[in-house]
């Protein structure tokens, strides 16, 4: 894939000037063997009294912004460029990857276990089973499964079999509700797969970045358009490492996948958050615009019609 040129950009609006408290940003790819960032400029009105940047534990660059101004309207605009250059999710391997053979957990190396623990430990209880009962399901009767072959499998059935619900706020709807109602959006959908994944004893983690198709013809984000925040799950896999599934639009590997944030749960991969200091009342709204467009297609200084975006 070509060079990409993102741009994302988040305002709020108040009824009259109000301060601000700090706001953290999240808004420059995780940088990797396949997607490198070839500039990134954040550009904040108004201006903070103070900007930095620091990397958490989990090597994502966040952005700190202190203020000691007021205002009715705060905008964060971040542009990228990158080089995105994604391969196939089981390609070179000599055979096949690891079996699960049902045991609990999975056979993860001694070596591997200390640094994947807290990846494996479940998030939302599961007192009846069911969402296990369900992870269950693409786990074979009788002899090894392929673990490529079973989340492959579970992917393709969320994406297939669930249906797919825009919901700009608010936190993930826990997987058993994401069962019962069989409908979600990304984020809910990347937290039913991840718990399913751990459920069978991997160890899996959550995503946050950028969705580009314009090849692939209209997804299941939004209307269809080229550009929109996203959520998806890495699972680690002890022959290829961290691999990456997308179970709202069925893909298996990062092909059309842009990472931002790598974290064990969504709440330490919201995109922008922050607080201000004046009535409830005074906040009228959020605007948010994600674009992202292949440097081939149309230059690296244009950019389509923003497409609406939903908070990953």
């Amino acid at each position: 894939m070509p060079g990409l040129s993102i741009r994302h950009l988040t305002r709020y609006r108040y009824r009259r000037p109000v301060g601000f408290g700090e706001h953290r940003m999240m808004f420059r790819p995780h940088e990797g063997y396949d997607q490198r960032v070839l500039s990134s400029l954040v550009t904040i009105t108004p201006s903070p009294s103070r900007l930095r940047y620091v990397q958490d534990v989990f090597g994502n660059c966040v952005g700190i912004a202190r203020f000691d101004t007021r205002a009715a309207e705060l905008s964060f605009e971040s542009r990228v460029r990158l080089e995105h250059t994604p391969l196939p999710a089981f390609a070179d391997l000599d055979g096949e990857i690891e079996p699960y053979t049902g045991a609990m957990p999975f056979a993860y190396s001694p070596a591997d276990m200390p640094d994947l623990l807290r990846s494996m430990e479940r998030h939302h209880p599961d007192p009846d089973g069911v969402l296990e009962a369900w992870a269950r399901r693409f786990v074979k009767r009788s002899g090894p499964t392929s673990l490529q072959g079973l989340l492959a499998e579970m992917t393709g059935a969320i994406h297939a079999d669930f249906r797919y619900r825009s919901r700009l706020e608010g936190a993930a709807q826990s997987p058993q509700l994401t069962l019962r109602s069989r409908r979600g959006s990304c984020r809910d959908f990347a937290m039913l797969m991840i718990e399913a994944a751990r459920s069978l004893g991997l160890a899996a983690r959550y995503v946050s970045g950028y969705l580009y198709s314009p090849a692939r013809g209209p997804v299941r984000i939004g209307s269809g358009a080229s550009g929109h925040t996203h959520a998806w799950v890495r699972v680690y896999l002890p022959a290829c490492g961290w691999v990456e599934f997308d179970p709202t639009n069925g893909i298996v590997g990062n092909s059309d996948l842009v990472r931002v944030a790598i974290a064990r749960d969504p709440r330490q991969a919201v995109p922008l958050h922050g607080t201000f200091d004046g009535f409830a009342s005074d906040f009228q709204g959020m605007d948010v615009e994600v674009e992202v467009v292949s440097d081939e297609a149309t230059g690296w200084r244009q950019f389509p019609l923003a497409a609406r975006a939903e908070a990953a």
